[in-house]
């Protein structure tokens, strides 16, 4: 989650909802996401919100540690509980990310499943994926996580190459990862994916061809590759300002972008969203899609951000504030906005376009629509009778596309 929150409307201490927003439950798919905002390092690229041990502190009292962490977003799962009322809300997706979940136990992270499932309930065949980082996990550590009900692993590998990790501050030896994806399929995860940087200072087109190469050997079920932003505030923006490195180049990127999907679709990789690709459609993330579709979700965790029924929040950021607010049995959340019609809209045209499926073309208002003509001439988009899909170069401009449809 990003590490700066941005400013909204206050929030009952008791996190009560609108009654609209409340209303709409049910209509759409709900799931769970729980941030553990833990590393052991700082990576120099990361605006998330996270935190070094050295980094945890004290507030009002109440003290956070990984240790008790979990009984934390326990706390919170209850108090979804509370304010959703008994509502029938079967849980579709639940989504651990960090930061570095795999830093808690198998057996605390299973805790905070059995508490959604004992609060909420779990639909047969239901999506548990936790992120994990190579040199977090081990064979004994994932068979713990498929006992405690997790269906699907996500690897942060980010790039094969020993140099374009130390630009990143990654610290894991290549050689892990077809490591841990072998121990994750003798755990037995169906369902293994691997995450991807491209666009590193100092990472060559030769570079990424050797990473995805590496990533394809282990045959994972699902790859998501996004391109390095640099964003402020962080180690590499400063780096980037005192001219020690260059920032990404856009013209390196799309290249890198367009060997990407070359090779996943070599490989049987299909894309289904602008930076995702997967096997099949049953290898496809369904918590993303939760997101990308506009559907509900509880965020748990430091700085987790929520959305039910258009109603939009997220949670203080610093552990130990969050633990502190839980405890004197308050919500967590530091602030909200309750989405407007527009604002659903918009937010539709741009996340539903970035997917295969397509954008619905009913969603676009009368100029929006205007503009179908000259982008499907210029190549950057299909119409496949009421849907918009982007085509590869679309997809290299897929902003523009947006911008376009939206002016």
């Amino acid at each position: 989650m990003p590490s700066v929150l941005p400013a909204g409307d206050p929030v009952p201490e008791d996190g009560a909802l609108p009654e609209e927003s409340l209303a709409r439950l049910g209509e759409r798919p709900f799931g769970f996401y729980v941030h553990v905002p833990f590393c052991t390092v700082r990576c120099g690229y990361c605006d998330f919100n996270t935190y070094t041990a050295s980094e945890l502190a004290t507030t009002g009292g109440v003290t956070v540690s990984r240790g008790s962490y979990a009984a934390a977003a326990i706390e919170e799962v209850r108090r979804a509980r509370r304010v959703l009322g008994d509502r029938d809300l079967p849980v579709e997706t639940v989504f651990l990310g960090g930061g570095t979940p795999t830093l808690l136990s198998p057996q605390d992270l299973g805790s905070v499943l059995v508490a959604i499932d004992e609060e909420f309930g779990l639909v047969a065949g239901a999506e548990v994926t936790t992120e994990a980082n190579p040199d977090s996990v081990d064979l004994a550590y994932l068979d713990g996580l498929r006992a405690a009900g997790f269906t699907r692993v996500s690897i942060g590998m980010q790039s094969a190459v020993p140099h374009v990790l130390g630009v990143l501050d990654r610290t894991h030896d290549p050689l892990r990862v077809p490591a841990a994806v072998e121990w994750a399929r003798a755990a037995g995860f169906d369902q293994v994916s691997l995450d991807l940087i491209y666009g590193t200072p100092g990472e060559s087109l030769e570079d990424w061809a050797v990473s995805l190469d590496a990533a394809l050997a282990c045959a994972p079920d699902h790859v998501s590759a996004y391109a390095l932003i640099v964003e402020e505030g962080t180690a590499l923006a400063r780096r980037v300002r005192r001219g020690e490195v260059p920032m990404p180049d856009d013209d390196d990127l799309a290249d890198k972008y367009l060997l990407a999907d070359e090779q996943m679709a070599a490989a049987g990789l299909g894309w289904y969203e602008v930076s995702n690709w997967s096997r099949d459609r049953a290898s496809r993330c369904r918590h993303n899609e939760l997101y990308w579709t506009g559907a509900d979700w509880w965020g748990v965790g430091p700085g987790a951000h929520s959305h039910v029924g258009g109603t939009r929040w997220w949670n203080v950021k610093h552990p130990a504030a969050y633990a502190d607010r839980l405890a004197a049995g308050r919500s967590p959340a530091h602030a909200r906005e309750v989405l407007t019609a527009e604002d659903q809209r918009v937010e539709r045209v741009l996340l539903e376009l970035r997917l295969a499926d397509g954008l619905d073309r009913a969603v676009l208002d009368e100029a929006g629509n205007a503009a179908v003509p000259g982008l499907a001439d210029r190549g950057l988009l299909v119409v496949r009778g009421d849907r918009l899909v982007l085509t590869r170069e679309g997809r290299l401009l897929a902003d523009a596309v947006v911008r376009d449809l939206l002016s």
